[in-house]
């Protein structure tokens, strides 16, 4: 018996009926999406043009406003272009990569958040040979484990979806 999947887009129900309640909700999103914008660039402006970007603390934040800004970009924008538009859908695969990149972006800022308690735990506990293990050497390691680890969570949650729904019988 081969296994298929009918299921080509998604319908998005439950948003709102009422017409000026999206406009409502799409306006106030659309101040919540740029002010993020705004607050993540700034801070990456910020460290990035001045002499912070040398240390580890904001060497760490500096990647964790760009992963915000990425998290944010992946549902955001769609959800508010629904709230517009008459018909609101989604096709699977864009709805899997919403999935998968909400999932990498998401657990990349939950690693990132992991290596600032580390960088915190080394600044407390050893402060006399903090400038020796937080080299710069070392934040690019911890960097590069953030974006595995986000990419391995990311993946096993796609594939893990991805065998329920080969398996799992449609209806």
């Amino acid at each position: 018996m081969e296994k298929s999947s009918n299921i080509t887009v998604f319908i998005l129900l439950g948003l709102s009926h009422n017409k000026n309640i999206e406009i409502l909700c799409f306006v106030l999103l659309l101040v919540c999406y740029i002010a993020i914008w705004m607050g993540n660039v700034l801070i990456m402006v910020s460290i990035t043009c001045t002499q912070l970007i040398n240390q580890p603390m904001y060497f760490f934040l500096n990647y964790l406003s760009l992963s915000d800004l990425c998290y944010t970009s992946t549902v955001s924008p769609k959800l508010m272009t629904d709230l517009l538009v008459e018909e609101k859908t989604i096709s699977y695969n864009n709805c899997m990569a919403q999935l998968f990149t909400t999932h990498l972006f998401g657990g990349m800022e939950i690693f990132i958040l992991m290596g600032m308690a580390y960088d915190c735990y080394v600044a407390i506990c050893k402060p006399l040979h903090y400038a020796a293990i937080m080299n710069r050497q070392r934040c690019n390691t911890i960097i590069l484990a953030c974006w595995t680890w986000g990419f391995v969570h990311s993946a096993s949650q796609f594939l893990a979806l991805y065998s329920y729904h080969s398996v799992a019988p449609m209806r």
